[in-house]
């Protein structure tokens, strides 16, 4: 019994407790979690089969057997032994999770905010500076698309070599001295509800995987391999991680810039005014413009919105529970941090 109540007040401990940022940021983000993520990945990239799907069938058939025994115990009258048992095995199943999940990669939450690390100017997140930001990114769209469709698309289970090579750089610029793994991108048992609640991707906090959606047209697909890699990185923030991702496909082949700036398109158009909006689109070739109403009509044809609804509803009280204020919101803070980051040249982020 102690050793259940000491669990049960660590993840309490661990949970309540007013972690410092720039302590998390030096102990542990940018240096013990990256030497065991990088052993954990290599592991899982090895594995044929996607961990977090064994790991969860496991667990599903154990809590079935322990679920058919509480129910004889019941049936045999001893019900209210059974179903407190029943409840304190799951209290603690539930504290060595949360304490597993905070010791892998959870307090990747508690960093340093990337704008406290970069130099970042508040006035320049304007809606002159989206509207021109926006302009260049068309004039990237349509420069990159012949390059970029006639680029041969990697593989799913393969990892994109130039994407690697663009993460390492993207790290490095981001003043890492270690550096993350990428993850293989597999596809998990899940993927049937990726699909419907429109989920892209997905880091595995336990064994540090990166899922990918398999129905993802190859032009959407390294932004989002990006993006995962990003929290492999220790970027848990979603908004930090999609502007990480957007650097990674930045400093990699044609075919992976594309995938970004049409990323970035896409946030940037979202914010503008209609009457904005409508003028930036005109100023799009075809090419990309076939691609966004490709990703539209794939979103249409695959996504439940009321499936999507529920999920992103207990997505974002997820990240409010770890202290993300903006909850699933947090997705676009990447407008504000491409706005108000200094950049030298090459789209190099400026520390402070």
């Amino acid at each position: 019994m102690r050793w259940r109540a000491g669990l049960l007040l660590a993840a309490l401990g661990v949970g309540l407790a007013p972690w410092p940022h720039a302590w998390i940021e030096q102990s542990y983000s940018t240096s013990l979690y990256l030497l065991f993520q990088r052993r954990i990945t290599a592991a899982s990239n090895a594995a044929p089969v996607t961990l977090l799907d064994v790991a969860a069938g496991l667990a599903a058939a154990v809590w079935l057997t322990r679920i058919s025994v509480d129910a004889f115990g019941a049936f045999r009258g001893r019900w209210r032994r059974v179903f407190a048992r029943s409840v304190g095995r799951a209290v603690v199943g539930a504290a060595a999770l949360y304490l597993a999940f905070m010791a892998a990669w959870g307090l990747n939450y508690r960093r340093t905010p990337l704008a406290e690390k970069l130099r970042f100017d508040a006035h320049a997140v304007s809606p002159q500076r989206a509207l021109a930001l926006a302009a260049i990114t068309g004039t990237r769209l349509n420069a990159l698309y012949a390059g970029a469709h006639a680029t041969p698309p990697v593989p799913a289970g393969d990892i994109p070599e130039p994407l690697a090579v663009g993460f390492a750089r993207a790290q490095r610029d981001l003043g890492a001295t270690r550096l993350a793994l990428p993850g293989r991108p597999k596809r998990s048992l899940l993927d049937p509800y990726f699909q419907r609640a429109a989920v892209e991707g997905m880091t595995d906090p336990l064994f540090l995987e990166t899922l990918v959606q398999s129905g993802l047209l190859p032009f959407e697909r390294p932004f989002v391999v990006a993006h995962e890699w990003s929290h492999l990185a220790g970027y848990a923030d979603e908004g930090e991680a999609n502007f990480v991702g957007w650097l990674i496909c930045l400093r990699s082949s044609d075919a992976d810039q594309y995938s970004g700036w049409l990323f970035l398109y896409s946030e940037l158009v979202a914010g503008l005014p209609v009457s904005d909006r409508a003028a930036v689109a005109a100023t799009l070739a075809s090419g990309p413009q076939d691609d966004l109403r490709a990703i539209d009509a794939r979103i249409r044809r695959h996504v439940s919105p009321r499936l999507s609804a529920a999920g992103w509803h207990v997505y974002d009280r997820y990240l409010k529970a770890n202290r993300v204020e903006a909850g699933a919101a947090s997705y676009a803070d990447v407008v504000r941090l491409v706005l108000g980051v200094r950049f030298e040249a090459g789209w190099r982020p400026r520390i402070e």
